[in-house]
């Protein structure tokens, strides 16, 4: 196993000091999942195609020839994932909502009966059982006919997603108290357009990467605007988007000169936006990319600016911080004749930067590398740069290539990660109010298709009723939730829905 089995006893040191195990009053504990990973039922009634749907169907989509055609069925199956999420006793369920199977051409001048009555019965479904919904607007399926006309690249698309975000307060709000308006635009935007990670919707554009980026940030604000006119004084919800963080140190001395703009660039560049007190990009990463696109002939920089009236529209449209976090890495500056590397796991084209392993780093998989004090590091990195903010761990999991439901080395890495979750609540004063495992079920995950599981419960997927079981990891997770605590000796049992 990649990590020793999991011990019964745990003591959390600090300064030599041993840390309560115990999480403080009102911290919440939640499970993730996402509309196109999971629902299936992709051509069911008068859903849209979306981009994934495109992109899995056509030659350009994964090598495997896998898709979310069906996935785990959580269309059909909704109220088997209910019955996981309440044997964990989840305080929350966060899931997606698929744009195209609510607005089946992509804009707000049709709103299917359906795509309503799918997410009621979810919304509704949770609340019977105490669990509380987290809801994400846009999750990467964007909808195929936006996506032929420029899709983020177009900077309509940020009407067209507030149109959208309006609708689906209007349909869920009065029982959805916790939104995250988009997922990840980090991923979607730079690891689609320059293709590093072969996603959604596959067009390798070194310009789209910024323009997507950008409108991004416009089409949140928009969204958080609208909740904020026509919303928050009935419903009184919560509203942020989650962006994905992975921890970067400096490999040597020599390299803590560039660690800043690593940070900046990944970090900043979609949060400072939003949640600093200036608005607009960071200026270290304005003045590069003015001075490289100046050198590569450009007569403006490839980084849009940010109007005045953009800026104070984005800026402080949020109520928390959500932050998705697996993995680390370590920075250090390219050598000439090295490869550039594919942001934001092993380099930074245009920053000149690769991104590498330490070798006192357990390797997980071929990506996810165990580093588990970068979370409680990027946590505190959060806090000095943007304040006392609310901070929601959106995501943390752990992956692996096998479905066996003995995964003990899952159940190490969460236990190592909210160990270090713990560090920052405690020992650093971070206010981070809870903590979402991704994920509830095995899914499909994107570029790896089925061959990877994050579970916390095991999927047949040889099985046409996608019968669902509950990973030790799962049982592990439970028993967190139910004592509040890390200081934990239990004889888990499985479970099967």
């Amino acid at each position: 196993m990649l990590l020793a089995l999991v011990v019964v006893s745990i003591a959390l040191w600090s300064s030599g000091c041993a840390v309560d195990l115990s999480f403080p009053p009102g911290f919440l504990f939640g499970s993730a999942t996402s509309a196109y990973q999971v629902e299936g039922a992709w051509n069911v009634s008068d859903k849209g195609e979306s981009i994934w749907d495109r992109f899995t169907h056509s030659q350009s989509g994964n090598e495997d020839g896998s898709t979310g055609d069906v996935a785990t069925d959580s269309y059909h199956q909704w109220e088997r994932d209910m019955e996981v999420a309440a044997n964990l006793s989840l305080d929350y369920y966060r899931f997606s909502l698929s744009w195209t199977r609510i607005l089946p051409n992509g804009f707000a001048n049709y709103i299917s009966e359906d795509g309503k009555r799918y997410y009621n019965q979810l919304i509704d479904g949770l609340l019977a059982k105490g669990i509380q919904p987290v809801v994400t607007i846009y999750h990467w399926d964007l909808p195929q006919r936006l996506q032929d006309l420029g899709g983020w690249t177009n900077p309509y698309i940020t009407d067209w997603f507030a149109d959208y975000a309006d609708v689906v307060f209007s349909l869920f709000g009065d029982r959805v108290k916790t939104w995250i308006t988009i997922n990840e635009p980090m991923l979607f935007c730079d690891g689609a357009y320059t293709n590093t990670f072969h996603l959604a919707p596959g067009v390798v554009d070194r310009e789209g990467v910024y323009l997507c980026g950008k409108n991004a940030m416009v089409a949140h604000g928009k969204a958080y605007r609208v909740y904020q006119k026509k919303y928050k004084a009935q419903y009184n919800g919560k509203l942020s988007l989650s962006n994905q963080l992975v921890w970067y140190e400096a490999s040597t001395e020599e390299d803590e000169v560039w660690l800043d703009i690593a940070q900046q660039y990944s970090y900043g560049r979609f949060s400072h936006p939003i949640y600093s007190k200036e608005g607009g990009w960071p200026p270290v990463i304005e003045d590069h990319m003015r001075n490289k696109s100046s050198s590569e002939g450009f007569h403006q920089s490839r980084l849009p600016e940010f109007t005045d009236e953009e800026k104070e529209l984005v800026k402080g449209t949020f109520d928390f911080y959500a932050i998705n976090h697996y993995t680390s890495r370590a920075v250090r500056k390219r050598r000439p004749g090295e490869p550039h590397g594919g942001f934001p796991l092993t380099g930074a084209p245009d920053l000149d930067l690769l991104f590498e392993r330490r070798p006192d780093w357990t390797e997980g998989n071929e990506w996810l590398y165990i580093y588990p004090e970068g979370l409680r590091r990027m946590l505190g990195w959060l806090r000095d740069q943007y304040g006392d903010i609310p901070i929601l761990i959106t995501e943390n999991g752990f992956s692996t290539a096998e479905d066996s439901l003995e995964d003990h080395d899952r159940v190490q890495y969460y236990r190592r990660y909210l160990e270090q979750v713990l560090l920052a609540i405690k020992e650093d004063g971070v206010n981070v109010i809870g903590y979402t495992a991704w994920s509830l079920i095995d899914n499909f995950e994107w570029m790896d298709g089925y061959k990877t599981k994050f579970g916390l419960c095991h999927v047949n997927f040889s099985d046409p009723l996608r019968t669902r079981t509950l990973r030790r990891s799962g049982r592990f997770y439970a028993d967190v939730i139910k004592r509040r605590t890390l200081d934990l000796d239990s004889d888990y049992r499985n479970y099967e829905f």
